[in-house]
């Protein structure tokens, strides 16, 4: 549980805009999908990603680098890193676990699978999306670990999609009907709490002054 009169106080730095955009983002943040990107190589396709997790109201995304660690381009997530959750894992199979763990299906973005077409998924279940490396693809362990396979369909010359577009046009359609059935997709009133603590912190530069002088009074 956070300290909810430290929040108060905080805010009162906020600007009225400040706080209302707060509380009408989070009212469209979720967790019932989540993302994870595999030893993505190019660093602005990962940026791409969690840019477009913020747009589409994806509160954590997950960053696999068992062979690839690179910091976040800043220039291409435009500030989303800020708003967004990153948990970062050395391996695979240490980011299926966790992922199963609480509770997500492992869905493998792919367009050599035929398990489910975008437009046939079904939205209710708890499901983190998987996209692999550019050239490659998916690993052999997330394939054989995933529960189902999902594709974008395409009539083109062309097989496949850049990563970065790939994550947007699933996570538009998936949430747009996410948000069209009874599921209880929202975050929990307490995780709201937490990141208006989190993105209060992050938006005043002195807020460890502030914060040590509040709990001096």
């Amino acid at each position: 549980m956070i300290d909810v009169k430290l929040l108060q106080h905080l805010e009162s730095y906020l600007t009225d805009q400040r706080k209302e955009k707060f509380t009408n983002i989070l009212a469209q943040r979720t967790k019932h999908f989540t993302v994870a990107t595999e030893d993505v190589y190019q660093l602005h396709n990962t940026s791409a990603v969690i840019r477009s997790c913020d747009v589409f109201g994806i509160q954590e995304v997950n960053i696999i680098e068992e062979r690839n660690t690179k910091r976040i381009d800043r220039e291409i997530a435009m500030g989303a890193q800020k708003w967004v959750d990153l948990n970062r894992y050395h391996s695979v199979k240490e980011a299926i676990n966790d992922l199963k763990g609480k509770g997500y299906q492992i869905v493998a973005t792919t367009p050599h699978e035929d398990d489910s077409l975008l437009e046939d998924f079904d939205v209710t279940k708890p499901s983190c999306f998987f996209f692999g490396r550019e050239m490659s693809g998916l690993s052999a362990e997330v394939i054989e670990a995933a529960d189902c396979f999902l594709k974008i369909p395409m009539v083109g010359f062309t097989e496949s999609l850049n990563i970065s577009v790939s994550a947007a046009i699933i996570l538009q359609h998936v949430t747009t009907k996410l948000k069209q059935t009874n599921v209880n997709w929202k975050l929990t009133e307490d995780e709201q709490l937490e990141k208006r603590l989190d993105w209060c912190k992050k938006t005043i530069k002195s807020h460890k002054e502030i914060i040590e002088r509040f709990y001096q009074t």
